[in-house]
């Protein structure tokens, strides 16, 4: 029909070419050609004329329209044409060979990409015309649709199908169709195990007398009261199987004149039924019990109530005695200091001999020992000192730009003379630009107390690693040694304040247990964290964080204040001694 509609178009064109109304021809076929254009635009197919001597198409501006492409009046040529088509969805070339050879025609479905890049589905339908001779070869017309809805939506319905069907295979009652000729629709597995009926026999269309005379019958069967429901064609009832299970059968008529029929089993509540009057009467003796069960727990409730108000009693006499004793401390700690500097300092003017000798070889000894001794209480009271400072929360930071590199150093020289001595090799690794913001004594405070425990813990010509980088704005430090370790049940306690791990080393390294409680408080202060793995025999390491922008502002500036007067009059009480 398309290759004569085409031909008449043609002749009828150009007779009025040759005539004085050619111009009328010309503006009716332009009239005709515009309304074919706008039918076929609306209903989302084109047309094709596919010369196949020559290898070209053409097509109507819809079919342009179709693939997103801007029309062209020229003809389209093969080779571009099979690049649009999807690679698995056929070949050009065969369906051309097929064509010549056979003749006939094509109903074709494949896939073309858009000009977005996406693939849309096209049904073709065409006629092998032969044209007249002379004027060239065979052509291949007709039209193309497309047909992306349509496949969607197929693939929807057989999705939700599929679903449907997976649905009703997978719940736990027995279900089965019936169509309006009592024919078997679907039906899942549950209703063949209940029924013993076979996979052969329950084929969709098998007749309903078929499949009940092979079916299981009930041994007993009772109707449900429908005087509660408002559905005319429907019912329920119980039934009873052979193997001793009980199924609630609920049917219920479908619009189209079937029927669908579920089958709950109820065997466990036939079962709770039969122990019902026995958990009845289980259920007044209990209710007698409670109502004596609650006197005595409104008791009891009463006793947890004066318990709880003792407990908070208790909490905050705990509480003040706490901050009490920090208080004390901080005070008995800096009264403290002032002697022992004194001493400290004085012993230091008798080993001098600034003021001559002291006669015997025993008094340099003794001052020694003094000295020595001074230190060391010193040492132990500054850690105290800080400790309850911390726990009072009176320790104030004074953040700061720092040059990491050079502190490390500072803490490194400090314990050198220790490491030097039992041949300890102290090796770090930061880089020369890593800067951070932080309290200045505080972060030298942290890398002394954890370099020099490292050194203290590792044996005659062990190693001691620093390691520090920088990642995402956060410092990472990492002490390693290769030391004695700490067993897990130690590891647990250890950085707690005045704890200390028994072993060989502790019993010739004195100390308050203070150290590692400071650095991480201290940590902690400056908004990071502190974490301590170690393996007994191998070694441990000692890694924490700090934000290099900062620690956090602190929450009142009297507390700041009220801590840095404190420091400057220790301070000046030290320069005066």
């Amino acid at each position: 029909f398309v290759c004569t509609a085409g031909t008449l178009i043609v002749l009828v064109y150009a007779y009025f070419a040759q005539t004085a109304r050619a111009r009328e021809a010309d503006a009716l076929y332009a009239e005709m050609t515009a309304r074919i254009d706008s039918a076929l635009q609306r209903g989302r197919c084109g047309l094709l004329d596919w010369d196949l001597g020559r290898g070209r198409m053409f097509w109507s501006t819809s079919m342009y329209e179709i693939l997103g492409m801007p029309p062209r009046r020229d003809l389209i040529g093969f080779g571009e044409v099979e690049g649009l088509i999807h690679p698995d969805d056929g070949n050009l070339y065969d369906i051309a060979d097929k064509l010549v050879r056979d003749g006939g025609g094509i109903d074709h479905t494949f896939r073309m990409r858009h000009a977005d890049g996406s693939w849309i589905w096209i049904q073709a339908r065409a006629e092998l015309c032969e044209q007249p001779a002379g004027a060239g070869g065979p052509h291949l017309i007709g039209i193309a649709v497309d047909i992306t809805e349509q496949k969607r939506l197929a693939e929807r319905s057989a999705t939700a199908d599929l679903r449907l069907r997976d649905a009703i295979e997978t719940i736990s009652e027995a279900f089965v169709l019936w169509d309006a000729d009592n024919r078997l629709v679907m039906s899942n597995s549950k209703y063949r195990q209940f029924h013993a009926l076979s996979d052969e026999l329950m084929k969709t269309g098998t007749p309903y007398h078929e499949i009940m005379a092979k079916s299981r019958e009930p041994l007993i069967t009772s109707q449900i009261s429908s005087a509660d429901r408002a559905e005319t064609d429907a019912r329920s009832y119980e039934a009873q199987l052979e193997d001793g299970r009980w199924l609630q059968i609920s049917e219920r008529r479908t619009k189209d004149g079937g029927f669908v029929s579920v089958g709950t089993d109820i065997s466990k509540l036939k079962s709770h039924e039969e122990n019902l009057m026995e958990s009845e009467r289980q259920l007044m003796a209990t209710v007698a019990d409670l109502r004596h069960s609650r006197q005595k727990l409104e008791v009891q409730a009463q006793q947890l109530v004066e318990l709880a108000e003792k407990y908070a009693d208790e909490k905050m006499r705990a509480e003040d005695a706490n901050r009490t004793k920090s208080e004390f401390l901080a005070n008995m700690s800096h009264e403290l200091r002032t002697p022992l500097n004194a001493i400290i300092g004085f012993s230091e003017i008798m080993q001098q001999g600034m003021f001559g000798e002291l006669g015997s070889e025993k008094y340099r000894e003794y001052t020694t020992d003094i000295h020595d001794s001074g230190q060391h209480l010193l040492a132990v009271i500054n850690d105290i000192l800080d400790m309850s400072k911390i726990e009072t929360g009176r320790l104030s930071l004074a953040p700061e730009v720092l040059d990491l590199e050079p502190i490390v150093a500072e803490s490194v020289k400090i314990t050198e003379t220790e490491a030097s001595s039992h041949e300890i090799d102290v090796t770090t690794s930061v880089p020369d630009d890593l800067q951070l913001t932080a309290d200045r004594r505080a972060l030298k405070q942290i890398l002394i107390n954890l370099i020099s425990n490292a050194v203290k813990f590792t044996p005659q010509g062990g190693r001691v690693s620093l390691d520090a980088h920088a990642k995402n704005g956060v410092l990472h430090i990492a002490i390693e040694d290769t030391g004695i370790g700490i067993g897990a049940k130690e590891l647990a306690r250890l950085g707690q304040p005045f704890v200390q791990v028994e072993n060989q080393f502790t019993k010739s390294h004195k100390g308050a247990g203070l150290g590692l409680a400071i650095s991480r408080s201290l940590i902690e202060l400056h908004g990071g964290e502190m974490a301590i793995h170690s393996v007994k025999g191998e070694g441990t390491t000692v890694s924490f964080t700090l934000p290099i922008a900062g620690p956090p502002a602190s929450e009142t500036a009297g507390e700041e204040a009220e801590a840095a007067g404190k420091d400057a009059e220790i301070k000046a009480e030290i320069e005066a001694v």
